[in-house]
């Protein structure tokens, strides 16, 4: 059983009986990372970010992007060096171990299914009003229970379509994801170009009322520019996902670089011009906790068609991160059932090459999530269980810049020791300005991932 905790994964390309077909190319790596970059982070989420931390949220889409930046460049090398699928859990079972990739891997889980299920809600907070207005819905089928609904029905409406395109096909997926993410974007475009001739210096102030830590507020909300960060965060992550497509990468070196590193590049660039548009438009205020805070302010600045664009390319692009994370959710459970920590079954391929069984149980489960789970607290536990994997691939990329110094790299991080020591202390920093009940949760979540892993792990041992 000892030898089992630490032992670690030899890659050996090709070997294995289920394996995924190299379909991808480089334009469709970046324009996956893209989509699940841009979305829910930045349509939604600003909201609950300048809640906490007033105008000062544009600091903290800064701090958040520089560590996902740093994050991005250890992932980008240790993708180029292990180019196989299952992201973080792969290079932690190849570079540290098996039981640390199990609890990696348990993380991913739990970031992706819950990723899925909060791009979800989010999608339905600009579809509902449109399903409202067109087609009469009430709004007690479109808002979980703490909302004062019964059931969020187009979040679970818009994961069953997603599940449906994952089925058919990868490549067939990616390129209407790619289309997809083009209409985003124009839609972003049009925000900023109509919200930034009205900025008004005076809305950044005060620029930080709530201040720089994290502290609990008077009125029980934890703020603050670090716990604004925290959140947010989880609209800078999403070129992991390029990581998991390894395997079905034509070519690996050069697509999985370009795909990280452009991703997370473009991204960054259109975050800081969104959130500068946005507060310098209207006080925060105004739009703090909005479901569709980007198409609220617009109507208030008296552009109801601009409002309306916004909303309906919202509803139709925003499915690209769906896609990008139920892929990313899909290809984990896969590897982790190929390497025999899950049922092997589940690892079964149908004949155009996508795993069925596994695609279709995420999808049950992040339907029920995203059906009666609020936004906010789906972020939060989301960007804990990032936040690990971060961690791990970045101590991974400075494991192995020791061990195996002179190894082959078609990548390499700049300057590694201050790129891995940033990405590491500030994903610690970020974990620990989350809520105190997020963290609480993390926690029960793996230890509940320890004992599957040795009641699993005893199991195959006495089988063996």
């Amino acid at each position: 059983m000892s030898d089992s905790l630490f032992r670690r994964k030899a890659i050996v390309p090709d070997a294995h009986e289920h394996k995924l077909a190299r379909t991808l190319g480089w334009p469709h790596l970046v324009a996956l990372g893209v989509g699940a970059i841009v979305g829910t982070g930045i349509l939604t989420l600003i909201g609950v970010g300048a809640d906490k931390a007033g105008p000062a949220v544009i600091l903290s889409f800064v701090i958040a992007g520089l560590i996902c930046a740093c994050a991005a460049l250890a992932y980008a090398e240790m993708a180029t060096m292990i180019p196989a699928s299952g992201s973080a859990y792969t290079y932690s079972y190849v570079v540290i171990g098996e039981l640390i990739a199990w609890i990696v891997g348990w993380s991913l889980i739990l970031e992706y299914s819950l990723v899925v299920s909060a791009v979800a809600v989010g999608w339905s907070g600009y579809a509902a009003p449109l399903l409202h207005e067109w087609a009469r819905v009430p709004q007690e089928l479109m808002q979980g229970p703490e909302l004062g609904g019964i059931v969020n029905l187009p979040a679970i409406a818009i994961i069953a379509v997603v599940a449906g395109m994952l089925l058919y096909g990868t490549r067939e997926s990616a390129t209407v994801n790619a289309i997809l993410v083009l209409v985003k974007i124009v839609a972003l475009a049009v925000f900023v170009a109509v919200a930034l001739p009205a900025f008004d210096a005076a809305n950044l102030e005060p620029f930080s009322p709530f201040g720089f830590a994290k502290h609990m507020g008077p009125d029980g909300v934890e703020r603050g520019v670090m716990a604004a960060a925290a959140i947010i965060f989880f609209a800078f992550y999403g070129f992991d996902a390029i990581a998991t497509a390894a395997e079905e990468a034509k070519n690996p070196d050069r697509d999985l670089k370009i795909g990280i590193v452009g991703s997370m590049i473009a991204c960054v660039l259109i975050y800081i011009a969104v959130a500068v548009a946005a507060v310098g438009a209207i006080s925060y205020s105004r739009f703090a906790n909005s479901p569709e805070p980007l198409a609220l302010i617009l109507r208030e600045l008296g552009q109801p068609l601009a409002a309306h664009y916004l909303a309906i390319s919202a509803v139709i692009a925003l499915p690209t991160v769906i896609l990008a994370f139920f892929y990313g959710q899909s290809r984990i459970f896969f590897t982790m059932a190929r390497d025999g920590l899950l049922p092997a079954s589940l690892a079964k391929l149908s004949a155009r090459g996508t795993p069925v069984r596994i695609t279709i149980f995420t999808a049950a489960v992040v339907a029920v999530l995203a059906g009666f789970i609020p936004l906010g607290e789906l972020a939060a536990l989301a960007n804990a269980g990032t936040l690990a994997a971060f961690t791990a691939v970045s101590v991974c990329m400075l494991i192995m810049r020791r061990r195996a110094p002179d190894a082959p790299r078609t990548f390499r991080a700049p300057m590694p020791w201050v790129v891995g020591g940033i990405a590491v202390l500030g994903c610690i920093y970020l974990f620990f300005s989350l809520p105190a009940k997020t963290q609480l949760w993390f926690l029960v979540w793996n230890i509940g991932g320890l004992a599957v892993y040795f009641l699993y792990a005893r199991s195959r041992a006495v089988a063996g």
